[in-house]
């Protein structure tokens, strides 16, 4: 009796590819940020928050491995460092901005809860 040898593929989803993209604590209000204008990582600092510098360096270089940013260094002193967004970010704020949608109607729905 022969039996069939089984194939495994590793099956990719879309969407958990989508969301491991952009997973990690930092990497939305990243995105935020440059697509409101900021550019350098004393920025993010400022406009973040919490955020440690360490960690931060550690997300921008993740988002620009991953195709979200792109980063420019000036030859100056001192060292100048900027991130702008690639297309494809720039399509996801396309999505974010949805999705904060999707959070105020939840939100509606949260007080609606409360208010019965």
């Amino acid at each position: 009796m022969k039996t069939k040898e089984q194939v495994v593929d590793e099956k990719i989803c879309p969407l958990e590819f989508a969301v491991n993209a952009i997973s990690g604590k930092w990497k939305i209000p990243i995105i935020w940020q440059i697509n409101e204008g900021k550019k350098r990582p004393s920025e993010f600092l400022k406009g973040i928050g919490k955020v440690d510098r360490r960690v931060l360096n550690q997300q921008l270089k993740q988002m620009e491995q991953e195709g979200l940013l792109t980063k420019v260094s000036f030859s100056e002193l001192p060292p100048r460092v900027e991130y702008s967004l690639t297309p494809i970010a720039e399509e996801l704020v396309k999505v974010l901005w949805q999705l904060n949608d999707w959070g105020k109607v939840l939100l509606e729905e949260k007080g609606n809860f409360f208010n019965e």
